[in-house]
């Protein structure tokens, strides 16, 4: 499985795994993969003791980071650059009736309001306790100060490469810059912005998507950006899917689902439920989470919004901050209706906790034995 992408990044198996959990980062490291932790959920405070535990747990193996820094957003169409302001803005910018249909979609589902918390339409709060965190240019560059701070071995982007002066740093320092892309078309400006490996995400991945399947969209990709190493995501779980993805053109697989059920996960007792029980039919792609399609399971929450009483999602980062309210509440009274996470269609093969490494190993050699049967079948055709 050694490939000139494993050469560049140092790993055993062009296997990365994208997690918000440090635990399974560090594990896939460990394993030979590559653990890249999603920085999206942490203030840069908080970033900062969560990669300074990977440094000291992933026994000196390469991993990465990923940020989000949307090329369209509302704060950036709104010129808005003061991290100190910005979640009072933001939440200015969310109307009452917005606020009110997620007051009734909560009480229809019986969720109590926190005493603790501000009222759902209140400014007060900082970027924290409001769901911006990384979804803005303001509050996603702090993240990426931080990550470059540590001995990081790849950068990766959500919804558009990082910034030019972030990938130049990073260059300088070694480090390779990936992005997510869901066409060709987004795929070839990346690489015209300095991006070493393009990421070609298919319809079926959790998360943010484009429209286009894996199937179709790698091998494209592949074509566009020849000698870029593209990465397969959408769909993969198992070595034959890993095959598949490697007999399309890509240099490994950027996975992500899979991981929510590895025992190192910290997905809640519920969720984690729902994950095993799930089938691939039980996942959507829809706005209500960020207010940019993302296939996530399919809940009260996810139904609600499509409803004909609704007011309609926000842009980025507006409905991520009304979800992050929701979501709060939500997990601290158990409501199981509600309960939902990004997951792509790949949940179907999600029926069991295992730890990461087997995850990793399995797949290994499923791939190997795929590919040694495909040989043979060669050989004897």
């Amino acid at each position: 499985m050694k490939s000139e992408l494993c050469e560049m990044l140092g790993i055993e198996f062009p296997i990365f795994a994208f997690t918000h959990c440090r635990d399974v980062a560090a594990a896939v490291s460990r394993a030979g993969g590559m653990g890249v932790l999603g920085a999206l959920a942490f203030s840069p405070e908080q970033l900062e003791i969560e990669l300074s535990w990977i440094d000291e747990h992933c026994g000196g193996k390469p991993y990465g980071v990923d940020v989000v820094m949307p090329v369209k957003s509302a704060d950036r169409e709104a010129g808005l650059h003061d991290e100190k302001q910005l979640a009072q803005q933001l939440r200015g910018m969310i109307s009452q009736a917005h606020w009110d249909y997620v007051e009734k979609i909560l009480a229809d589902h019986g969720v109590p309001p926190l005493s603790e918390e501000p009222d759902a339409g209140s400014s007060a709060g900082d970027p924290l306790s409001s769901g911006v965190l990384g979804w803005t240019e303001a509050t996603g560059t702090p993240l990426i100060d931080v990550a470059l701070a540590h001995p990081i071995s790849l950068l990766a982007s959500a919804l558009g490469p990082p910034p030019k002066e972030a990938i130049d740093r990073a260059h300088e320092q070694g480090v390779q810059v990936a992005a997510l892309i869901g066409r060709v078309e987004q795929a070839v400006r990346d690489v015209q912005k300095g991006v070493d490996i393009i990421i070609a995400q298919g319809y079926e991945a959790g998360g943010h998507t484009g429209e286009v399947a894996s199937m179709v969209l790698v091998p494209d990709v592949v074509d566009a950006v020849a000698p870029v190493p593209v990465l397969a995501a959408g769909g993969i779980a198992t070595g034959r899917q890993m095959a598949a993805a490697m007999a399309l053109g890509a240099q490994g697989v950027w996975t992500g689902s899979i991981w929510l059920t590895v025992s190192e996960a910290n997905t809640g007792e519920i969720a984690m439920d729902k994950l095993l029980a799930a089938s691939s039919t039980d996942t959507v792609r829809s706005r209500a989470l960020t207010g940019k399609p993302a296939r996530q399971l399919r809940t009260a929450w996810t139904e609600a919004w499509e409803a004909p009483e609704s007011p309609g999602t926000l842009p980025m980062p507006l409905q991520f901050i009304l979800n992050n309210y929701a979501m709060r509440r939500i997990q601290r009274s158990n409501n199981r209706e509600l309960t939902g996470m990004p997951v792509g269609q790949v949940v179907s093969r999600m029926n069991k906790v295992r730890p990461s490494k087997d995850v990793i190993y399995d797949m290994v050699e499923e791939y190997i034995d795929t590919m040694t049967r495909l040989a043979q079948e060669t050989t004897t055709a």
